[in-house]
């Protein structure tokens, strides 16, 4: 038999693949039995750390707080701390083992702007009993699928991997996170010049999530579906984005359509994925930038580094104040430091490096998962010379009303540019996020799409 090289090594990657998926197991019974004891049941320690600087979980926060109006007000819960310290370039050194390196960087390139006010812990992440009930019952079952690029049995859990043993896991906990059933919501995206310039652009962003869709055999593998508009500038407006997600991105990649409100045409979008553009971003971020990470994992190797301690953006309350305007927020290099809020919590960290025979602007990326709602809170983002590049945050908010913790602002530096883009502020929008929004299946259709944009 003459069997050349090239068929030699497809089948060894096919081994590959099968052995990477055999290897890694379903959590047995008695480590589900964790969850909700030692563990949350999202599958965080629930103890506190040694020295009590991280707090033990209590649940979070399960009610609407005081003064909480859906789609008007959001007080800030931790309103009356005091910063316990603040980290800045002259002093970082003391604190290096718990900075992410994009936030050294990021002291250092700024030393004269940029710090870190660093607050009481709170752990105030929360899900609803039913989800975290939906976690337990999978928690056994569900497995990688496709090489680890897929899922198999995911149920309506939230979390596939609460014990989570590769980085595949990891990312995937990330990728189907709970966000609510659906949500409505009319936000900006900013890129800021070097001199702190910016013209916002107005989305309106409506999403339905896997546990929000009908149940039907169409739906069944589904993750997320997305309909971006945009609002302004006037010359944009109109152009909306569809896409829909499903659980074997492998198998069944994204589909995505836009309607370009220039041409008045619906037409089939493949580029939307990746390091593509993200549309209108200015070439400051890429498609899978979004959401910190989306999208298929396919062209990396991922590695669970480990858990950490570490400073992250969390209960960002003071940023999605409606009294601020972006200007406020949005300023030369940064956001308005006086505004961001850290505090220690553990992290996953998990460390993505580009195949060889992958393409991608980034040739290797760090994220760092918070513990307890399983997103990524920080990324760095190296390019193919192994320099940092670009550095990540996602400002998280347990936003009570819906029970869901969720990014009020995501930012992504430029270190070589000097320049970044914010995504997701809604401060001076005529109303906040709407978690009671729900749309039929058929408004997720490329034959809407036309009729919804004008």
């Amino acid at each position: 038999m003459n069997v050349n090289k090239r068929t030699i090594a497809a089948v060894a990657m096919l081994g590959c693949l099968m052995v990477s998926a055999s290897a890694v197991a379903k959590i047995t019974e008695q480590e589900a039995a964790r969850l909700g004891t030692d563990l949350t049941p999202m599958g965080a320690e629930r103890a506190g750390n040694a020295d009590g600087s991280i707090p033990a979980w209590d649940g979070g926060i399960k009610t609407v707080l005081p003064g909480v109006v859906p789609g008007v007000s959001r007080p800030d819960p931790y309103a009356a701390d005091k910063p316990l310290f603040k980290i800045t370039a002259a002093n970082m050194a003391q604190y290096r083992a718990k900075l992410t390196d994009g936030q050294a960087a990021m002291l250092a390139r700024y030393k004269e702007t940029f710090f870190m006010n660093v607050y009481p812990t709170h752990r105030s992440a929360a899900l609803p009993e039913t989800i975290y009930q939906h976690i337990r019952a999978q928690s056994t079952k569900t497995e990688l699928a496709d090489g680890g690029y897929g899922l198999s049995d995911l149920g309506l859990s939230t979390v596939p991997f609460p014990i989570p043993k590769t980085g595949q896991e990891a990312i995937w906990n990330h990728l189907v996170r709970y966000r609510g059933q659906a949500f409505e919501r009319r936000v900006i995206q900013a890129v800021v010049q070097r001199n702190g310039s910016f013209d916002p652009m107005i989305y309106r962003d409506m999403m339905t999530f896997r546990s929000g869709v009908p149940e039907t055999p169409e739906n069944a593998d589904i993750v997320l579906k997305d309909v971006q508009k945009i609002l302004e500038p006037q010359r944009l407006a109109g152009t909306t984005l569809l896409a829909i997600d499903r659980i074997n991105p492998v198998r069944a990649p994204r589909q995505a359509w836009i309607y370009n409100a220039g041409t008045r045409r619906v037409l089939r979008a493949p580029e939307i994925g990746y390091d593509n553009p993200g549309i209108a971003a200015d070439g400051a971020r890429t498609n899978d930038n979004f959401d910190m990470y989306n999208g298929a994992i396919d062209r990396y190797d991922w590695k669970l580094v480990g858990k950490r301690e570490m400073y992250i953006p969390y209960n960002a309350n003071r940023l999605d104040d409606r009294l601020l305007k972006y200007a406020d927020i949005l300023k030369p290099g940064h956001l308005n430091p006086e505004l961001t809020r850290y505090e220690l919590h553990r992290v996953w960290v998990v460390e993505a490096t580009l195949k060889p025979a992958s393409r991608h602007i980034y040739a290797k990326r760090v994220y760092y998962m918070d513990e307890d709602t399983w997103s990524i809170v920080a990324g760095d983002h190296f390019d193919g010379r192994g320099e940092l590049w670009r550095v990540s945050e996602g400002h998280l908010i347990q936003y009570t009303d819906a029970t869901v913790p969720l990014y009020c602002v995501e930012v992504l530096y430029d270190l070589l540019g000097d320049r970044y883009i914010a995504f997701g502020m809604n401060n001076e929008e005529p109303y906040e996020i709407n978690f009671d929004w729900r749309a039929d299946d058929d408004f997720y259709t490329p034959s809407n799409l036309r009729r919804f944009a004008n």
